[in-house]
């Protein structure tokens, strides 16, 4: 299978987006540079990448995107394990702008190539310049010679979707009919749309995500998929918090779905830090932000959650914020995967770029 795009859809072809707990062949990540995203030069964001590349790479192959002026400094702090690739980007948000990928019953991969316009576009976009994000995928997968799936005409983040691999897929309501995505389109035909290219059944709508949470609530930090019928759900039990009465909607609808093969879900309370993260003045000090750009503020809360894990082959790379609950947190991923060693990941020079560990990494699915 030699790279071309396709313009057939995944569900024609009988393809599927695998579960992130399946079996993956490598995971893509992009070295952080953006002034605007990663404060002091990107120094304290790029020693974190390079650990959480090292621990990956343990069980699976990392391929490290990286814009040609910094690859000398990326491979001085990266082991030869990892595959540095030069590829320009305008940030490094390697599950929004990378492809998605799908599977077949015969262990062929194929990517998905979806529209990138910034979280928002004109609308609300976090940036006004996203060229060079929107190539990624599409270069990627000519990198990797890899046919990939044509969906330029739809607007969608990795970090909106989880699959559990057997059909069901869930979004949060909050994102995808969101003004700044497909605002032409209903409810009914992005759900349409989601199953033709990710070869789903069903799709299940949480109202809600994680509050402040600046993509418009992507589902990945309130909600994975543990195993097909097995969720975690980012939780409070403080009712003073917006975020409870978020959770809360989620849970009841959960409660109330069956997935795609009819069955109820388990679902595991994860819940977020007692503290708030928020941005301090020295954080402020550290960014440069373009003409354009979304700015912090001092004070901002941040969209902490312990949900934006990684699944990688041999491990969960779980993000930590120093606050009570990151070791409840550890406790309930090593109940929830027995099997898979937890990698506690200090990840606040993560989250001050707007995102966190699970936003960073892209799974490559094991096949041909």
């Amino acid at each position: 299978m030699s790279y071309r795009r396709i313009s057939a859809t995944p569900r024609e072809d009988e393809y599927r987006m695998p579960g992130e707990f399946e079996p993956h062949q490598g995971c893509i990540m992009i070295w952080p540079i953006r002034p605007g995203s990663w404060p002091h030069e990107a120094k304290a964001a790029q020693q974190v990448f390079a650990r959480l590349a090292e621990i990956i790479a343990e069980s699976e192959e990392v391929y490290m995107l990286t814009d040609p002026e910094w690859v000398e400094r990326a491979r001085k702090m990266l082991s030869e394990k990892i595959h540095v690739i030069p590829m320009e980007s305008d940030d490094a948000w390697a599950r929004d702008v990378g492809p998605t990928f799908v599977v077949n019953n015969e262990g062929c991969v194929r990517g998905v190539d979806w529209q990138f316009n910034a979280w928002g576009g004109i609308y609300d976009g976090l940036y006004q310049s996203w060229e060079k994000d929107e190539q990624v995928a599409d270069l990627f997968c000519r990198e990797m010679d890899c046919p990939v799936y044509d969906a330029r005409h739809f607007v969608l983040e990795g970090g909106s979707i989880h699959s559990d691999g057997e059909g069901t897929v869930l979004v949060t309501e909050s994102c995808l009919l969101s003004p700044g995505r497909n605002p032409k389109l209903t409810k009914e035909q992005i759900e349409e749309e989601l199953k033709k290219y990710l070869g789903a059944e069903k799709v299940i709508w949480l109202p809600c995500g994680i509050y402040q949470d600046e993509t418009n609530e992507h589902v990945d930090n309130v909600c994975a998929f543990v195993a097909p019928g097995e969720v975690l759900l980012a939780w409070t039990d403080d009712k003073e918090d917006p975020q409870y009465d978020m959770s809360l909607r989620d849970y009841e609808l959960l409660r109330r779905e069956k997935d795609a093969r009819g069955r109820s879900f388990v679902i595991h309370k994860l819940p977020i830090p007692k503290h708030p993260v928020c941005i301090t003045e020295q954080d402020l000090e550290g960014y440069q932000f373009e003409e354009g750009e979304d700015q912090r503020e001092v004070g901002e809360r941040l969209a902490a959650s312990y949900v934006n894990f990684y699944i990688s082959n041999g491990a969960v790379l779980l993000p930590q914020f120093g606050d009570d609950q990151d070791e409840v947190a550890v406790q309930i991923m090593k109940e929830c995967f027995p099997d898979r060693e937890i990698f506690p990941i200090y990840a606040r020079d993560i989250l001050v770029g707007g995102g966190n560990i699970h936003c960073i990494t892209q799974q490559i699915p094991k096949g041909k």
